[in-house]
C-alpha cells in the first residue's frame, strides 16, 4: 500500500512539473508573439490650423514650404489655433522651411496676440482668441499615447488632401493579458479550488455594462448622443485649463545651484526650498517666464532645461527630486557651460525673452568667474549673484578671485547681487529676487554688442573698384551683418555709396529684419567715378546717423580703394564729436595715414588695411571682437 502511495505522490508531481515546464514555454511564445503596433506619424498639410483639430496633443509631420505668407500665423511663442500649425513650427524656430515632426499642446485661449518676425515668417496680432497652442521639438513623453490618426472637427478633413485617414481619436486599447509563470503551490491551490463547489456570484448591472462593450467609447462619439456641439466648443471639449504664465515677467531663467561637497546636505536642501519658492511665485508658462535648473561641483549637469516644465505644480515635483553631486564649487566652468549650452532654441530658449541666470555660491568659488561671467554678458546674459556666508578673515587668502561677483555682474550698483549671511536667512531674498528678474525694463544686460546699434557702412563705389571687387565689397558687408541681431529694437543697418556724389543706398528705419538687410545690400548696383571721402563721410553723418535713436551706438564702418579727392581730417572729426565710433577698412592704393585720421582712437583698434580685396573677409572675426570689447569696457551703471 505504501509503495503504491508513493507511486502516486511521484506521477502527481511529475504532472505538476510538466504542467510548469509547459506554462513557462506558453509565456515565452505568447511573449515573442506580443509586439507593441508601430506608432504612424500623421502628415498634415501646411494650411491646417490648429482649430480643426480636436485632439489636445498630438505629434504630425509637416511639408517643405510653410514659409509661405499665405499660411497665416497668428501671435509669439504662443499662438492662436487660428493659425497654421506648420507655420507656426516654423516661426517659432522649432522646424525650418524644409519641413519635419513637431509636437503640438493645445493651451488655453489669450485676450491678446502679438504679431512678430521671425525665422523668414511674419506672425500677425490677434485681439483674443478662444483656444490657443505651443509647439516643441517631437520628443514624446514616457507613458503618452499620442494618435496615429487626427479627429477634426469638420467631416471634410485637411488631412485627406495629404492621404490621411480620418477617425476619432480613441484612448489605447487594454493589453493583453500576457500568461505568467506558474508556481508549484498556484497549481496545488487550483487542485484544491477545482474540488470544493464555489457559487459564483452574480454580475452586477455596472459589470455587465462594462463587459458588453468591446473598448472603450471614443472621445469624438459625444456629438452624437448630446446632439450637434457647435465647433467653438468641439475644438475645446477635451482641453483642461493650462496655465500661460505671467506674461509680465516673460524671462528664460537659469538656476546655477550649488551642489559642492562643502555645502552639506542640510543647507543643500534649503537651497532647494528657495527654489521651489521662486517656482512658486513665478507664474511659470509658455507666455511667461520659463526656469531650468544646472547644478555644479566639479563639473556642471543639467537637471531640466526650460521646457521640460511648463507650469509651476511639475517644476516644483522636479526640484523636490534633485539630489547633491558634490565636487569642488567650479562656478566660472557652470557660467561657461551654460553661455554656451543652455541658452539654445532646442532647449526652449525663446528670442522674445531676456536670459537670465542666477548664480548661488556657498562661500567663494574654487575657480575664476571674470572672464566666464564677461563672455556671458556678451551673449546677453543677465547674470544674478547669491553668496551666502563668505569667506573669514582667516579663509579670505584662499579665495581665488577676490571680490568675484563684482567682476561678475554688469552693474555694481547692487541690483544684480545678494549677499545673504546665514543660510538661515536664504528665504529673504525671494520676493526681492523675483521682483528684481521680473523687471525686463532694468535687465540692461541683454543689451549687448550684437543688439544695440545703428550702423552705417559707407562704401567707396569708384571706378578703380571695379564691378568684381564691388561685390567682394558688398560680401563683407554681408557678412559683418550678419553677426547681428537685426530687428526695429536691436542693430540697425544702412548704406551710402560714394563716387564724386553719394548716394543713400538705405537707411536705418527702412528695413527691420535681417532677410530683408542682406537682400537691400545684394541690390546694391555698383556706380563708378571719383573718391570723395571727406564729402561721404558728412553725406553720412546728415543722411544716416542723425536719424540715429539716442539710446543706440553709431558704428560707421568705411571701405576705400585709394586716396580721397579731399579733405577728410574735418569731417572725421565732427564724426568723432558726435559720438559716431568710426572704423576705416582700405584695400590696395588706401592712404595709411588717412585711414588713421578717419578711425576713431586707438587707431590701430579701429584701421585695417589689405593688399586685396579678397582677403577683406579675414578682418570680419576682428571688427566684430573689437566692437564686443569696447562696448563691454564702457560702464554700464
Amino acid at each position: 500500500m505504501r509503495t503504491v502511495v508513493l507511486t502516486m505522490k511521484a506521477s502527481v508531481i511529475e504532472m505538476f512539473l510538466v504542467l510548469l515546464v509547459t506554462g513557462v514555454h506558453s509565456n515565452k511564445e505568447t511573449s515573442k508573439k506580443i509586439k507593441r503596433p508601430k506608432f504612424t506619424v500623421p502628415q498634415i498639410n501646411c494650411d491646417v490650423k490648429a482649430g480643426k483639430i480636436i485632439n489636445p496633443e498630438f505629434i504630425v509631420k509637416c511639408p517643405a514650404g510653410c514659409q509661405d505668407p499665405k499660411f497665416h500665423v497668428y501671435g509669439t511663442d504662443v499662438y492662436a489655433s487660428y493659425s497654421s500649425v506648420c507655420g507656426a513650427a516654423v516661426h517659432s524656430g522649432v522646424l525650418d522651411n524644409s519641413g519635419g515632426k513637431i509636437l503640438v499642446r493645445k493651451v488655453a485661449g489669450l485676450s491678446g496676440y502679438k504679431g512678430s518676425y521671425s525665422n523668414g515668417v511674419q506672425s500677425l496680432s490677434l485681439p483674443r482668441w478662444r483656444e490657443s497652442f505651443i509647439v516643441l521639438e517631437s520628443k514624446p513623453k514616457k507613458g503618452v499615447t499620442y494618435p496615429s490618426a487626427l479627429t477634426y472637427s469638420s467631416s471634410k478633413s485637411p488631412a485627406a488632401q495629404a492621404g490621411e485617414t480620418t477617425k476619432a481619436y480613441q484612448r489605447p486599447p487594454i493589453p493583453a493579458t500576457t500568461a505568467q509563470p506558474v508556481t508549484l503551490m498556484q497549481l496545488l491551490a487550483v487542485t484544491v479550488a477545482v474540488a470544493t463547489p464555489t457559487i459564483l456570484p452574480r454580475p452586477s448591472p455596472s459589470a455587465a455594462s462594462t463587459t458588453s462593450i468591446g473598448r472603450p467609447e471614443p472621445v469624438g462619439h459625444r456629438s452624437q448622443e448630446m446632439g450637434r456641439v457647435p465647433k467653438e466648443e468641439l475644438s475645446t471639449q477635451s482641453l483642461e485649463p493650462v496655465s500661460l504664465g505671467d506674461p509680465n515677467c516673460k524671462i528664460d531663467l537659469s538656476f546655477l545651484i550649488d551642489g559642492s561637497t562643502s555645502i552639506g546636505k542640510r543647507r543643500f536642501r534649503i537651497q532647494k526650498q528657495l527654489l521651489a519658492g521662486v517656482a512658486q511665485a513665478l507664474d511659470i508658462g509658455p507666455a511667461g517666464p520659463l526656469m531650468g535648473v544646472v547644478q555644479y561641483g566639479d563639473n556642471p549637469a543639467t537637471h531640466f532645461n526650460l521646457k521640460t516644465h511648463m507650469n509651476s505644480r511639475d517644476l516644483k515635483t522636479a526640484i523636490e527630486k534633485i539630489t547633491q553631486r558634490g565636487g569642488l564649487s567650479n562656478v566660472g566652468r557652470a557660467i561657461s557651460f551654460v553661455t554656451k549650452n543652455f541658452f539654445s532654441k532646442a532647449n526652449g530658449n525663446r528670442s522674445s525673452a531676456p536670459n537670465v541666470v542666477v548664480v548661488m555660491v556657498d562661500g567663494w568659488p574654487t575657480d575664476k568667474v571674470e572672464e566666464a561671467s564677461r563672455l556671458a554678458r556678451e551673449s546677453g546674459i543677465n547674470i544674478f549673484f547669491i553668496t551666502i556666508e563668505g569667506a573669514a578673515e582667516n579663509e579670505k587668502q584662499y579665495v581665488v578671485e577676490p571680490n568675484f561677483a563684482n567682476k561678475a555682474v554688469c552693474r555694481t550698483n547692487g541690483f544684480y547681487s545678494f549677499h545673504v549671511q546665514s543660510w538661515f536667512g536664504l528665504h529673504k531674498t525671494l520676493q526681492p529676487l523675483v521682483k528684481r528678474v521680473c523687471d525686463t525694463d532694468r535687465l540692461a544686460c541683454s543689451k549687448t554688442c550684437l543688439n544695440s546699434a545703428d550702423i552705417g557702412f559707407v562704401i567707396d563705389g569708384s571706378s578703380s573698384v571695379g564691378t568684381g571687387n564691388f561685390r567682394t565689397v558688398l560680401q563683407f558687408v554681408t557678412n559683418l551683418t550678419k553677426e547681428f541681431e537685426i530687428s526695429d529694437t536691436d542693430t540697425r543697418v544702412g548704406a551710402v555709396q560714394y563716387t564724386y556724389e553719394q548716394r543713400l543706398e538705405f537707411g536705418f528705419d527702412q528695413y527691420s529684419s535681417k532677410p530683408d538687410i542682406l537682400n537691400a545690400i545684394k541690390r546694391v548696383g555698383y556706380w563708378s567715378g571719383g573718391t570723395s571721402t571727406g564729402a561721404a563721410i558728412n553725406f553720412a553723418l546728415e543722411q544716416l546717423f542723425k536719424k540715429s535713436k539716442p539710446n543706440k551706438r553709431k558704428l560707421m564702418i568705411l571701405i576705400t580703394d585709394g586716396r580721397s579727392y579731399d579733405d577728410v581730417r574735418i569731417p572725421a572729426m565732427a564724426a568723432h564729436l558726435k559720438g559716431v565710433i568710426t572704423y576705416a577698412i582700405g584695400v590696395a592704393w588706401a592712404a595709411q595715414e588717412e585711414l588713421e585720421v578717419i578711425a576713431t582712437h586707438p587707431a590701430r583698434d579701429h584701421s585695417f588695411f589689405v593688399d586685396e580685396f579678397d582677403n577683406l573677409y579675414q578682418y570680419v572675426p576682428r571688427i566684430i571682437q573689437n566692437i564686443c570689447t569696447e562696448f563691454n569696457s564702457q560702464p554700464r551703471n
